[in-house]
């Protein structure tokens, strides 16, 4: 390889990587758009909305968040959410929560749970992806008609500071590929087995 094309090289990757943020803590001033089931609301459809503050979900707290580009779709749906929910009761020996986060409405996400039978992992909607920007995890997907979706990653939380972030590799706008498996349930897990609370 020539000099001119090393150095080329080597320009583009840092360029690449200077756009992104690294953040070492989760956004703590995010607030989410959730619907919860109350049925003094009345009616066929008994769900209010309700605000939940990132602040709640992590404040004091030890959880796994696993963050994916979209409810339904064929990886997240098959392998990463059942997965998550199968390992629930192994994953609460290490953390306090699961946390499944896209950047879809909170309709979206309550009926994704509902088809796939998910009633302990919680869905987060971060329907204007806001909490994503913040992480630097927003990613265009307009190639597929998505818009602005979450790159897939999944990150072990202490009190808002990341232990460990799982971040799927080639992060790319419109990259016509899903990457999976460093942010998969067995990954998570295995690292959780020889990191336990502190």
């Amino acid at each position: 390889m020539s000099t001119n094309v090393k150095k080329k090289l080597k320009k583009t990757t840092t360029k690449t990587s200077s756009a992104r943020k690294v953040v070492k803590k989760v956004p703590m001033n995010v607030t989410f758009k959730t619907r919860v089931r109350d049925e003094s609301v009345g009616g066929p459809n008994p769900f209010r909305w309700q605000d939940v503050t990132s602040r709640e979900l992590f404040e004091n707290r030890r959880v796994v968040l696993f963050a994916l580009p979209g409810a339904f779709t064929p990886t997240c749906s098959t392998y990463q959410l059942p997965t998550f929910e199968k390992l629930h009761g192994k994953f609460m020996e290490h953390v306090d929560d699961i946390l499944c986060l896209s950047v879809n409405d909170a309709f979206v996400m309550n009926q994704w749970a509902k088809a796939q039978k998910v009633n302990k992992v919680k869905m987060i909607p971060d329907g204007s992806g806001a909490f994503t920007d913040k992480m630097g995890m927003l990613v265009k997907k307009d190639n597929l008609g998505f818009g602005e979706r979450s790159w897939r990653y999944a990150a072990v939380v202490n009190n808002g500071v990341i232990e460990q972030l799982f971040e799927e590799p080639g992060f790319k706008h419109n990259l016509d590929s899903d990457p999976y498996g460093e942010s998969s349930p067995e990954t998570v897990m295995n690292w959780l087995k020889t990191n336990p609370r502190k």
